[in-house]
């Protein structure tokens, strides 16, 4: 009877489904000598739980040893840090204000004409485009238009 328990719990553990307590009962019947024999191969699985916890990591790592400042060097240190600060705060004031100059130029471009023949022919030629663009919507309402009517001779109302 306990062999077929076993084959169950063991079923049970390879979906996913065990509890601790089945586990542990999984490890005790592995880690015995009477094991069954279609059982054995799964003996090292469970007992490679029992020797991961006695292993112990032997070498020491070497902490990180933060040097120890005199008065004079905290000083120097903090001066430099300030003058660093300083760099950084005015390259980011200069790049900002390079990428606005030059953004700000680009976007008074309006396209302003001098010539007011140049400015008209340029207007006709954007109407014209709008033109054919609410001329391809109006054509569509016209579908809709037929669609309608017949639909309101098929459909008597």
């Amino acid at each position: 009877m306990e062999l077929n328990k076993i084959e169950i719990i063991l079923e049970k553990y390879f979906q996913g489904e065990t509890s601790i307590a089945e586990e542990n009962e999984l490890r005790n019947y592995f880690s015995s000598l009477d094991v069954a024999q279609h059982l054995e191969q799964y003996k090292p699985m469970f007992g490679y739980f029992p020797l991961a916890k006695k292993q112990m990591l032997k070498q020491e790592i070497p902490l990180l040893q933060i040097p120890k400042f005199r008065d004079g060097d905290k000083k120097r240190y903090a001066a430099w840090l300030s003058i660093a600060a300083s760099v950084v705060v005015l390259l980011g004031i200069g790049m900002y204000v390079f990428y606005n100059y030059d953004n700000a130029n680009e976007k008074q471009d309006l396209g302003t004409y001098d010539d007011p023949e140049v400015a008209l022919k340029e207007t006709q030629k954007a109407l014209a485009l709008l033109s054919n663009h609410v001329n391809v919507g109006i054509e569509s309402v016209y579908y809709i238009k037929e669609y309608q009517d017949s639909k309101e001779l098929i459909f008597k109302q």
